[in-house]
């Protein structure tokens, strides 16, 4: 109920503290299955002090709005191009929804279709529902990449593009990009790619001599991407990213907004009130760690995830589904579902995902937090395999 009398403010962060005690939190080792991770100390003083900047009325807060811009064209430039247009947005989903949103607008074709593979995010559910478009499913080949010949099988004269992922959600897989791109081309389509995760891990790790395949702008074909700097970026939540090629995508989805204090403006994204702090944190953060910050980090986890996926196949009854692309583990059992239930009970936060649990190798994640893990894991299943 609504209180008649207000409380004091030592009354409030007390019953808080009481009611999120069921919470895990991230610096408690606990939390294995999120691709979310507790912010950079930098992000969280950059949020604490700009909170109360709103990119929705970007004619009040025009200092803002043009570090929203700086930081949608680092993000442009660490994927390919020079200059990008776009938004900082509330995550993967907002982003994936207004790239749907951009290729219907653009094709202006009755009964749109989209080409998505089977690994595709549920946003794109979302995105197809409120926005009238029908999702075509492309197979799968049996490394979990998207089967690029059945992707241009399905395509029709309804066909609004094409979506590839590059770190999928369950096992960080990357899709053949580069043959999307071709396909996109030889049919005037655009292809969207959703590297929510993989965008802030993909770049690093190629640097770090990873082997793995283009995904961005520097392929023709790709006109939009989805970037989450909430994830690796290790800005506070919620912050996505959705980058353009080129203009028009992002004036497809601009309307009107006439009421603003700051001005007559359009807006593109979903949401008209923005929390302009976060894109704040998007720039400082990309000032503060730079290309190399961020590869290091990315070189601790790749690796850790690596030495992970090796001390799993150690343990009788557990196997990889396959060897880690990126940052995320995720493997099998025959006793699948009696071992997510005992390991949730033993308080861990992991994620059971078509049939298999993922680990998402986070910075916040610590060898000593896999290596707790490992030993519930073992105790688990030399119980379940008695």
């Amino acid at each position: 109920m609504f209180p008649e009398m207000g409380a004091s403010e030592k009354e409030v962060l007390r019953e808080l503290e009481e009611k999120t005690r069921e919470d895990l939190t991230f610096d408690s080792g606990k939390i294995l299955g999120s691709m979310c991770t507790y912010p950079h100390p930098l992000a969280v003083k950059v949020v604490m002090r700009y909170i109360d900047r709103n990119l929705g009325d970007p004619g009040l807060h025009v200092g803002s709005q043009k570090i929203e811009k700086e930081a949608v064209d680092m993000l442009a430039n660490l994927l390919g191009l020079e200059k990008g247009y776009g938004h900082i947005v509330s995550g993967g989903t907002e982003a994936n929804i207004l790239a749907v949103r951009a290729m219907r607008n653009l094709a202006g074709i009755e009964k749109p279709e989209l080409i998505l593979p089977e690994s595709a995010h549920f946003s794109f559910i979302k995105a197809a529902e409120m926005l009238g478009v029908k999702l075509v499913w492309a197979e799968l080949n049996d490394d979990y990449t998207v089967n690029v010949k059945d992707v241009e099988e399905k395509i029709t004269d309804r066909t609004i593009g094409i979506v590839g992922i590059a770190g999928s959600t369950g096992l960080g897989v990357v899709d053949d990009i580069p043959a999307l791109s071709d396909l996109a081309l030889d049919y005037g389509l655009p292809l969207h790619v959703d590297a929510a995760f993989g965008g802030f891990v993909i770049p690093f790790a190629k640097a770090l001599g990873y082997d793995l395949p283009d995904f961005d702008f520097h392929l023709k074909g790709v006109k939009s991407i989805t970037i989450d700097p909430h994830k690796m970026g290790m800005v506070p939540i919620p912050a996505g990213g959705i980058i353009f090629r080129e203009k028009k995508f992002l004036d497809s989805i601009s309307v009107l907004a006439p009421y603003l204090a700051g001005g007559k403006i359009r807006q593109a994204t979903i949401t008209g009130t923005r929390p302009g702090a976060n894109a704040l944190a998007v720039w400082a953060m990309i000032k503060h760690l730079g290309f190399e910050g961020y590869k290091e980090v990315v070189r601790e986890k790749m690796e850790l995830a690596r030495w992970f996926a090796s001390e799993l196949k150690k343990i009788p009854g557990i196997y990889l589904i396959r060897e880690p692309v990126l940052n995320i583990v995720s493997f099998g059992s025959e006793k699948l579902e009696d071992l997510e239930e005992e390991l949730k009970a033993r308080g861990w936060g992991i994620s059971a995902h078509r049939g298999y649990i993922r680990i998402v190798v986070m910075p916040h994640v610590r060898k000593e937090h896999l290596e707790a893990f490992l030993v519930d894991l073992r105790s688990i299943m030399a119980i379940l395999t008695q």
